[in-house]
């Protein structure tokens, strides 16, 4: 990858602002926890993988923010702070988990010191970042597999590098297959209302050398029936125990299209987005979001003012829909027959 989505250095972690892509590349330094999480809320850090990354180094920051305290102070102001984080988004499993997993570890340590105590969060962070980019070496190889040798592939939102630590999930395999010698062109949504699609992933993908076009969220429909698309790939927020799916709003559809026209609906996501806890795709919380970025997207308004907006930032799709899950671990089969 030409750019680094997340990365930490003397006690800071450094952000690339994907609210400036594509007209500006700006990275965003950081050394207090409370501006972390208000980046991961206004989307200057997004993609659950990288979300949960984000939240590692959010509590990473936190506990070095205060000097004058005891080591069993700050045990207690961890555990308020790690709510904090899980609450900064509420739909992305990958942000649970990452904070789940380092206080997992903080609270396993039984010695005195206030540095090595501190020292464990980076470790822990630093290890689920590189972690992240071997999930995503592995998904882009399972899911090249499943690719034939020329392909044209549809993707929603942004699962590239941008979304992650490492090359992606769904744009993973992409740039895998790419590697491997496949022919490979994208059609990529621009996916309202923030535009991820048009922004970021056809900035990353153009970095990257990958030919792509940009279409309309709406358009999707008719290129699947004039037989341009051969697969559809998308990533994930969480995927649950049943193996329904939430991701960017607008997934929905494509799954239910590529379905009508009987072609492949791909989900790439690591093992850590499964939320093995929750049993199917309605108890999953779905963000809501201003209806200010529907109405006056990007500083102009394009709706009357006083019009009601509905602004969920996710959908969800039934397993029924989804033809496999790409992850770390393998390829599983979908519900759809």
């Amino acid at each position: 990858m030409r750019f680094a989505t997340i990365r930490a250095e003397d006690k800071k972690v450094i952000l690339l602002d994907q609210t400036a892509l594509p007209e500006k590349t700006v990275y965003n330094s950081y050394t207090d926890y409370c501006d972390m999480i208000e980046a991961i809320k206004r989307l200057e850090v997004r993609g659950a993988p990288a979300i949960g990354i984000a939240a590692a180094y959010t509590l990473a920051l936190a506990a070095e923010t205060r000097v004058d305290i005891t080591l069993d102070q700050l045990r207690k102001v961890m555990i308020d702070v790690a709510c904090e984080v899980k609450n900064a988004r509420p739909t992305a499993m990958n942000l649970f988990w990452g904070v789940d997993r380092v206080m997992a570890a903080a609270q396993k340590y039984n010695g005195d010191s206030l540095d090595e105590y501190r020292h464990l969060f980076w470790g822990e962070a630093d290890a689920i970042l590189e972690e992240d980019k071997a999930m995503c070496q592995a998904i882009g190889l399972h899911g090249a597999g499943l690719l034939p040798d020329r392909c044209t592939i549809l993707t929603h939102c942004n699962a590239g590098a941008l979304a992650t630590g490492g090359i992606g999930t769904a744009l993973g395999v992409i740039y895998t297959a790419a590697e491997m010698g496949k022919q490979i062109t994208v059609y990529a949504d621009e996916t309202r209302p923030l535009l991820q699609g048009a922004r970021l992933t056809c900035w990353e993908l153009m970095q990257n050398g990958i030919d792509v076009t940009l279409i309309t969220d709406s358009m999707a429909g008719y290129l699947m029936s004039l037989a341009k698309i051969d697969a559809v790939i998308v990533g994930a927020d969480r995927i649950t125990n049943n193996g329904d799916v939430a991701n960017k709003i607008g997934t929905y559809s494509l799954a239910v299209l590529a379905g009508v026209h009987n072609i492949p609906f791909y989900v790439a996501a690591p093992a850590s987005t499964f939320d093995l806890k929750m049993d199917h795709g309605l108890e999953i919380p779905i963000e809501q979001r201003r209806a200010e970025e529907v109405t006056c997207g990007f500083g102009k308004r394009t709706a009357p003012e006083g019009v009601k907006v509905f602004n969920p930032a996710f959908d969800m799709t039934p397993h029924e829909l989804v033809s496999a899950y790409i992850t770390d671990t393998g390829v599983r089969p979908g519900g759809r027959k």
